[in-house]
């Protein structure tokens, strides 16, 4: 499926719109302790198993976005945003929350 930042898709004609589309995915309060626990992790300030972790859930929250535009009957999906947030909960710890969004349409091919 297509999948692009852009509000259309160069060579492609949009013929429908289908709607927004969404997917969520949410790394538990582990990924965090690691984080700051595990310093020796940490190379010129950055931390390959916290961005290992970051990518996962990118990809599955885009995963599920491409799903559910599939379900609607699109073949391709325009406007994709990435959101992160960090949610705090005193009875879960911290979290963290990726959100894919966009429209899903159908192109001509």
């Amino acid at each position: 499926m297509l999948t692009t930042t852009t509000p259309g898709i160069d060579g492609y004609e949009i013929t429908e719109y289908l709607g927004i589309v969404t997917g969520e995915a949410i790394l538990g309060a582990n990924i965090f302790k690691d984080l700051f626990a595990g310093i020796r992790d940490i190379v010129g300030g950055r931390s390959a198993a916290y961005e290992k972790e970051l990518r996962q859930a990118r990809d599955l929250a885009l995963a599920e976005m491409q799903a559910e535009a599939e379900r609607v009957g699109a073949n391709a999906v325009v406007g994709v945003d990435l959101d992160y947030e960090a949610i705090q909960s005193g009875q879960v710890g911290n979290m963290l929350m990726v959100t894919a969004s966009g429209t899903a349409v159908k192109v001509a091919w």
